[in-house]
Order: structure tokens, then C-alpha cells, then sequence
């Protein structure tokens, strides 16, 4: 079994956690999730942890990546995800009407993106979106969805990156 799959997983204060037939449903303070159980893996709580354990000794593939999952399930109900992205160029700025996201990134129309249900999104300031929900998979997928718009371009660096994402530019061509 892998290192990961080998810690158990705390339940902090308020977070609760059921599994029936091949679902596990983790409620806490921010919400509710649930995902199916993998075939092959058996989950029982001990003393505020749950414990994540192959049911044979050929069973044991699924463990850490179930473990893994539940972490993250867990984390999300307790705190929430977030993930932040920038706009970097002239006359790039977001705003926000309602649920939808505006978007002016150097096209001739302006990009308007709709929040998905469970999913975030607020403008602290023009330059600056931050997406937040309770899966971290859905936080990260509707955050490239966004970047997807203007990825950063290699010569220049415009475009909607990730917080503290790194760009290297490319040397202009020489004449």
C-alpha cells in the first residue's frame, strides 16, 4: 500500500462523514459532497479519522487516490477552495453582474461567462478574479475554463494567468 493511502484522514469540528453502499458523503460547515466509493476499498472512522484499507491484498490500487479524494472532499466542506487568477495587459479588466462574469480582454466583444452551480466568482479589483466552491476539482476546472479565454502569450506575457504563475518570455525576432 502507498504512503498516502497508509494516513488516515482528521475530521475537524463539524465535519461529518457517512458511507453506504458505494457512496461517501461528507457534510461540514460550508456544505455538502458525496462521491462513489471505488470497488475494492473499505473506509471505517476511528477516533475522529477515517481509515482508508484494500479489502484483499491485490486490492490495495484505488486506496491512496480514495484517500486522497476524501482529503480533499473533507477539506472542502470544512474551508473551501480558491483559486485566483490575474489579467495582465492594457485594457484587460473583469467585473461582475450578478452571476456572470464580464470579461473585456482585448477581443472586439466582451467575454461573459456564467458561474456554475456550487461555484464563486467575485472581482476584489478590476484585474484580479477569484473562483471558490467546495470540490477542488470543479474550482480548478472552471479557473482553465476562465484562463482558456487568453492564455498569457509567450512574447509580451498578456493574458489570464494563475496567481504567482510564472511566464517566460520568448526573445523578439531580430532584424
Amino acid at each position: 500500500m502507498s504512503r498516502v493511502a497508509k494516513k488516515p484522514v482528521a475530521l475537524p469540528k463539524g465535519v461529518e462523514c457517512k458511507f453506504e453502499a458505494a457512496r461517501i458523503t461528507v457534510k461540514g460547515p460550508k456544505g455538502a459532497l458525496s462521491a462513489e466509493a471505488p470497488h475494492g476499498v473499505s473506509l471505517r472512522i476511528e477516533a475522529g479519522q477515517v481509515l482508508c484499507e484494500g479489502q484483499g491484498d491485490t486490492e490495495t490500487k484505488f486506496v491512496g487516490t480514495t484517500r486522497a479524494l476524501l482529503a480533499n472532499m473533507v477539506k472542502g466542506v470544512a474551508d473551501g477552495f480558491e483559486r485566483k487568477l490575474e489579467l495582465v495587459g492594457v485594457g484587460y479588466k473583469a467585473s461582475m453582474q450578478g452571476k456572470t462574469l464580464n470579461l473585456a480582454l482585448g477581443f472586439s466583444h466582451p467575454v461573459v461567462f456564467a458561474a456554475p452551480d456550487g461555484i464563486t466568482l467575485e472581482t476584489p479589483t478590476a484585474t484580479e478574479i477569484l473562483v471558490k466552491g467546495l470540490d477542488k476539482q470543479r474550482v480548478g476546472e472552471v479557473a482553465a475554463k476562465i484562463r482558456a479565454y487568453r492564455p498569457p502569450e509567450p512574447y509580451k506575457g498578456k493574458g489570464v494567468r494563475y496567481a504567482g504563475e510564472k511566464i517566460t518570455l520568448k526573445e523578439a525576432k531580430k532584424a
